[in-house]
């Protein structure tokens, strides 16, 4: 095997003699890092992700119990595998970490066949599940498509109105990002997940009589109270979705940006009245990038506005219609915008579902 290929494995413990045998009996097969502390773990782990943890229980400043509940409690390090290394021979030990995620326990001192066969076995359950859980959100990203195409089929509009929304989505994170606002929200919104949410913000609409939704005139008021159903609509949809495919952290994120979409910073938008950071940051993000595809389309009577005139009405909804804090990347967004739009009109055919980068075809 190719060392780049090789799969990683830290080893934590205060021993010397303990890292030194871990390492030769592992190093033929595995990429074995040696660990001295808790403390230096959290440093390696800013910069490297191993495919196994082996962590000693019995360390001095933060002992086994001490590295895990702070693994745990850490996003991106919460789902690394951790085996425990003991010479304890405690049954309320051994309870412990299997209620706090530990996968298994290796008895110290360490026997190196039944090491090697331990940690072999771990990795290869690893990469089995790993690829079982690919497989399911694939399944996942193909029922959006199919979803985002029933939507389409419905309003020849709606094709264009989710490419743009989706890029318009992804310029304000980057905005934000850039400026250091809302940081840790903006990175729980990878991109599959806003590609995702693009598609389905209208899904409710497959709901919507055709008579409403394809009207080119003015919707009447009782008209536009069946189209403001749409939002919770779309929730159903989705909240069907998940109970049927099991929790999936990506369609409950899409779920938010469905939802809540339309709703305002002042409390006056819909389906549900929400005010300020009451209404979930995706839905925050979202009623931006939505409002200004529609000022910018021809939407029955009403005429297109031009992109500045566009981002003079967004300014001017700031702390109204729109989260304060977002509004302070509206002057960066402005050429971004108008950029994308130019992109959409001089790009001759109406894009493709396969162009939503990440996703794979049908």
């Amino acid at each position: 095997m190719l060392q780049s290929l090789k799969k990683m494995i830290f080893v934590v413990d205060d021993s010397d003699t303990n890292l030194a045998i871990a390492k030769q009996v592992l190093e033929k097969q595995f990429k074995v890092m040696t660990v001295p502390s808790g403390e230096r773990l959290f440093s390696l782990l800013e910069k490297f992700r191993p495919d196994l943890i082996l962590l000693d229980i019995e360390m001095p400043v933060m002992n086994g119990f001490d590295v895990l509940e702070r693994m745990k409690a850490t996003e991106n390090l919460k789902d690394i595998p951790v085996v425990f290394l003991t010479s304890l021979r405690d049954p309320k030990v051994e309870v412990r970490g299997l209620e706090m995620g530990i996968i298994d326990f290796i008895s110290k001192p360490f026997s190196g066949p039944v090491l090697l066969n331990r940690v072999k076995v771990h990795i290869e359950i690893d990469a089995i599940i790993r690829e079982r859980t690919a497989q399911a959100e694939n399944m996942h990203y193909n029922m959006l498509f199919v979803l985002a195409d029933l939507v389409e089929s419905r309003d020849e509009k709606t094709g264009g109105h989710i490419w743009r929304v989706t890029q318009f989505t992804k310029a304000i994170k980057q905005a934000l990002l850039d400026n250091e606002i809302y940081v840790s929200e903006m990175e729980e919104m990878d991109e599959k997940t806003i590609d995702g949410a693009g598609m389905l913000h209208d899904i409710g609409k497959i709901s919507i009589p055709d008579a409403i939704l394809k009207k080119t005139g003015n919707l009447t008021p009782a008209e536009f109270e069946v189209m403001r159903t749409h939002p919770v609509k779309g929730e159903i949809i989705i909240e069907t979705m998940i109970a049927r495919t099991g929790t999936n952290k990506m369609l409950s994120n899409i779920k938010s940006f469905t939802a809540y979409h339309h709703e305002k910073w002042d409390g006056t938008g819909y389906p549900y009245g929400l005010k300020g950071t009451d209404i979930p940051i995706q839905g925050r993000v979202m009623a931006i990038a939505d409002f200004y595809d529609i000022l910018t389309s021809n939407r029955g009577p009403t005429a297109a506005l031009t992109a500045p005139e566009a981002m003079e009405v967004l300014e001017q909804e700031i702390g109204t219609y729109f989260d304060p804090q977002i509004g302070k990347v509206f002057p960066q967004l402005a050429h971004k915008f108008e950029d994308i739009r130019h992109k959409w009109e001089h790009g001759g055919t109406l894009p493709e579902f396969s162009d939503f980068p990440e996703f794979p075809e049908l």
